[in-house]
């Protein structure tokens, strides 16, 4: 059997027993995999034509190597026997309890099973628990604190689970499932090395339980952690590593994995889904924005991701295209996270932060765990110069996810406003380190260096030339290149950034204060080299402008022309940008 059939033939069997256990997350991942894989031209019909191969631009584009037969695990692919069932154990007590879990009567469901031994039941009447569980810890948080609020509210079957769990697993009557269900618990109580040990039996003896490999993932932060794994070679593993080199900010070797995994699931939605957010890492904007219109072609009622999205338009201030994808979604489902940030990012486009702020809690309101949601409306608040509650809210964002470096930049630019540029130097590093490759970072930390109360004029120039390397979209960084060594006395460096400045304004027709300043700096430098033929370009170039600068360039011409030696003349040092 070739790869892509012994794929398909897995992803079903798979999606009957994750959807049996009621992990329906897992179940649709794995549908939407199965998908994914390029259908037999022979059971084509009109409305499936759409994963006709060569009908998605975006899949030519981004598959750089094109892979045919190559098993996508490579040669060392396992396959996974299937999972034996114990159906004819506890058939009908399972029946009822599923009819309950399905419910969300997950108490009834728990009691319904708990006499039934069958390790399917086993992990079904854990899971109902845990689930009460966590609702009732939902319940407690919105009764003390409010639906924002922070609380102390714990689980209070953890501590029963555990103890249950980890007696089976000794005993060896433990299910890959109940595995999941043990590592889940472990990570919530705060062991996460045994947790990790957990989740790696649970993907190794069932690895088509995305959920697990999800666990997983949230408990390796480190590429040494990730290395540490002992994972068997199977085609979920490369799902796995491709979604956890994004986390851990290596989005080349993420493109690299999706690009492979193409080779068999060149239809997933899913997998272009990833490449534009690795392409959005690395602010590749068009790109994002050209994949994220043909998933809404392919899947119109999407709203998974389409909050990144909004992001990428609300960035390219696509006015029109933000209100319309801001309608689809609320038309689509209006009470979904995603759909409250984008009408959020769409109010906020248009100035109306406080309207924009009010989406965002109504997001939080409904998952107090968005990450994008507490980091939107931190820029909110900033926009409305409500620094303490801009503050807070990247706080929040930062306890969700550590790694987050819009939070991290957004808390230095909340200090930065109130004056407290040590602090926000701190938070500029923090957001660095995490996003090295994104010339607004680098920006505002030398803007920070320049303040009065630190002056580190040398650690600027740094900033300013790793942001000018990394094609500074807003062109700053070689105009205050240029300053910045004007004002350190250093003529030829400053002369040499205002040559490429000015370059890049030609190449992006672009005109203003700071071609005018850099005209005026580069007459003035080659006058005093008495590089007059060069100096004569500038100064004409000067005559189209009107304002002082006009007069100042006739001066220096006619300077020029009267005689080129001995004529008192104006030099560098007395220009002013």
């Amino acid at each position: 059997m070739n790869s892509k059939e012994s794929c398909r033939s897995e992803l079903r069997i798979a999606i009957r027993q994750l959807s049996d256990r009621c992990l329906y997350t897992a179940s649709k991942w794995a549908a939407e995999q199965l998908m994914g894989i390029e259908q037999d031209p022979a059971n084509f019909t009109p409305s499936n034509t759409r994963f006709q191969w060569g009908s998605s631009s975006i899949r030519r584009r981004f598959r750089t190597n094109e892979i045919t037969s190559t098993p996508i695990a490579g040669v060392s692919y396992v396959s996974t026997p299937v999972m034996e069932e114990d159906d004819a154990v506890d058939g009908d007590f399972y029946l009822l309890a599923k009819s309950y879990f399905d419910c969300r009567e997950y108490r009834r469901a728990a009691h319904v099973l708990r006499d039934q031994t069958g390790k399917k039941s086993v992990f079904l009447r854990c899971y109902a628990l845990y689930l009460a569980g966590e609702k009732r810890k939902e319940e407690e948080v919105i009764e003390l604190e409010g639906p924002l609020g922070k609380s102390d509210s714990v689980n209070r079957e953890l501590v029963s689970l555990e103890r249950e769990l980890s007696t089976l697993r000794k005993n060896g009557s433990i299910d890959p499932f109940g595995l999941y269900l043990y590592g889940l618990v472990l990570k919530e109580k705060g062991s996460e090395n045994v947790a990790r040990t957990v989740l790696v039996e649970s993907v190794n003896s069932y690895p088509w339980n995305w959920n697990a490999w999800s666990e997983l993932q949230s408990l390796c932060t480190t590429i040494d952690t990730l290395n540490s794994l002992n994972l068997n070679n199977h085609w979920m593993k490369d799902f796995f590593l491709a979604s956890a080199y994004q986390e851990i900010r290596m989005h080349s070797e993420s493109l690299a994995k999706y690009e492979y995994l193409q080779g068999t699931f060149g239809y997933s939605n899913y997998i272009q889904a990833q490449i534009a957010k690795a392409q959005y890492s690395l602010r590749e904007f068009q790109q994002v924005e050209t994949i994220f219109e043909e998933l809404l072609r392919n899947d119109p009622y999407r709203v998974e991701d389409m909050d990144m999205y909004s992001n990428v338009l609300y960035a390219n201030e696509c006015s029109s295209a933000l209100s319309y994808l801001a309608h689809r979604v609320f038309m689509t489902d209006k009470y979904r996270p995603e759909s409250c940030c984008i009408i959020g990012n769409y109010y906020s486009l248009k100035g109306q932060h406080e309207k924009s702020v009010m989406y965002f809690r109504r997001a939080l309101k409904l998952n107090k765990n968005y990450l994008s949601a507490w980091t939107l409306m931190g820029h909110e608040y900033i926009e409305m110069k409500n620094t303490p509650a801009a503050v807070d809210a990247y706080r929040r964002a930062i306890d969700i996810n550590p790694c987050d470096y819009r939070a991290w930049y957004g808390l230095g630019q909340a200090y930065e406003m109130m004056g407290m540029p040590f602090y926000a130097l701190h938070y500029f590093r923090k957001s660095v380190f995490l996003q090295p490759n994104d010339s607004r970072l680098w920006i505002s930390m030398a803007h920070c260096y320049e303040t009065d109360q630190l002056r580190m004029l040398e650690e600027a120039i740094k900033c300013y030339r790793r942001a000018a390397n990394l094609n500074d979209r807003e062109a700053i960084a070689l105009h205050q290149l240029a300053k910045l060594q004007y004002e350190l006395g250093r003529p030829e460096e400053a002369a040499f950034y205002y040559k490429k400045d000015l370059e890049r304004m030609e190449a992006e027709e672009r005109e203003g204060p700071n071609m005018v300043e850099a005209l005026l700096y580069l007459a003035t430098y080659y006058k005093t080299q008495k590089r007059f033929e060069e100096a004569e370009v500038y100064c004409t170039r000067l005559l189209d402008f009107t304002g002082p600068e006009k007069e100042t360039a006739k001066s220096l011409l006619r300077g020029m022309r009267t005689t080129q030696s001995g004529f008192p003349s104006m030099d560098v040092e007395h220009f002013s940008p």
